[in-house]
């Protein structure tokens, strides 16, 4: 560790405090975030501290670190750092991202953290000119993952956008009508639309498009059993009502797959790029039959599956109720022309994800390293210039 490296007390480096109260009932929509033990959780028209602030879990939730980049009210579940005494804000979220919180909380069932023993934690901290300098290298990855993360939203919200215009808006049509040439498409794609409307079981749908069943469209399956102590943890994807849940050494379908809740938690679909085992919780599209894995993803998204839940306590879906819902069957070759668009963004959104969770793991494996000196910073630095390669 590097001389420069000074000991002390946690509380000689910062302040930490309680947040602020703030029953819902009192809360006025604006600008500023409403941080809680979990994150930011809502807004108000009102801050109680100035940017830049770290805030942590004081109560309920324990463990994780915010940074906030902008002024805001920190709620009492929370402990921010009232005064950074002089260190770098940015270092200082990242500093204690390293600490054992668990180890300064009392034992009851819900755990929380008592601000006066963390100040009496034994920490070691490096001057300002290389707390920044660590932040700053550290925060060039955090920066990178947000901004792939953004670039997912915007990929995904490009494909919804693009079904809701073809299949539920139905604009090409409309264009059309009026004798324009559809936008953003080429001559080919344009003619699979036809230039009216007709009247049908759903309403105005395009002429000639004919209605059928969901069950027409495509088949949902129930997916299979796999108990924890079976699983091993492998390249293929658990997929549960909630998301991917571990991994297996086995797949049970291959990809590109839709899965939705069946059990526990309705209304989440998922595309799925990978091979990989859907859980007895889902339900998960085994036969595409006149539709594609994407349009059917944006289909299944639309969605109320709430409303038909079979269960009582624990929400449940039966696939025979939506099976048979009334559905508009467009042309396979329309829907093969919105798949070929769909799918180039969401594969390349797939490699965003891949490349965050790379960049993830090595800040994971850096962080704890630089902060406590036994890194050197050029070393960490050549690390992330081959990683963003």
């Amino acid at each position: 560790m590097s001389s420069e490296w000074r000991q002390g007390r946690l509380g000689d480096f910062i302040e930490l405090k309680r947040g602020y109260d703030l029953p819902k009932e009192k809360r006025l929509n604006g600008p500023y975030p409403l941080v809680s033990s979990s994150g930011v959780s809502d807004r108000h028209s009102e801050a109680m501290v100035r940017a830049p602030g770290v805030v942590t879990g004081r109560y309920g939730t324990i463990g994780q670190v915010f940074f906030v980049d902008q002024d805001f009210w920190p709620l009492n579940t929370t402990l921010y750092v009232r005064d950074f005494k002089g260190n770098d804000p940015k270092f200082i979220s990242y500093f204690l991202k390293t600490l054992d919180f668990f180890a300064y909380s009392d034992k009851a069932a819900v755990p929380g953290v008592n601000r006066n023993h963390l100040h009496e934690a034994s920490v070691s901290l490096p001057g300002p000119k290389t707390q920044f300098e660590i932040a700053a290298c550290l925060g060039a990855l955090d920066d990178r993952i947000a901004l792939l993360r953004e670039t997912n939203a915007t990929l995904e919200a490009i494909a919804q956008a693009l079904f809701k215009s073809w299949f539920v808006d139905f604009d090409p049509v409309r264009a059309r009508m009026e004798g324009r040439a559809p936008e953003g498409m080429d001559d080919a794609t344009a003619a699979l639309f036809p230039d009216s409307f007709e009247e049908s079981e759903l309403g105005l749908v395009p002429k000639g498009w004919p209605t059928g069943r969901l069950q027409d469209l495509l088949i949902l399956q129930r997916g299979f059993d796999l108990p924890a102590a079976s699983r091993t943890e492998g390249a293929y994807p658990l997929i549960a009502a909630s998301g991917q849940n571990g991994t297996h050494d086995v797949a049970m379908a291959l990809a590109p797959g839709v899965v939705t809740g069946r059990s526990g938690v309705l209304g989440k679909v998922f595309l799925v790029l990978e091979d990989y085992w859907p859980l007895n919780t889902t339900l998960w599209i085994k036969e595409f039959k006149h539709s594609t894995p994407c349009y059917a993803f944006e289909l299944l998204k639309r969605l109320d599956f709430a409303s038909f839940n079979a269960g009582s306590a624990v929400p449940t879906l039966n696939r025979n109720h939506i099976h048979g819902l009334p559905y508009l069957l467009p042309p396979r070759d329309l829907i093969r022309a919105y798949e070929a668009v769909a799918m180039a963004l969401h594969r390349r959104a797939l490699e965003n994800s891949h490349q965050a969770q790379t960049l993830a793991t090595l800040r994971d494996t850096l962080l704890p390293r630089l902060i406590s000196g036994q890194l050197r910073l050029p070393d960490a630095e050549a690390c992330i210039e081959e990683a963003m390669a």
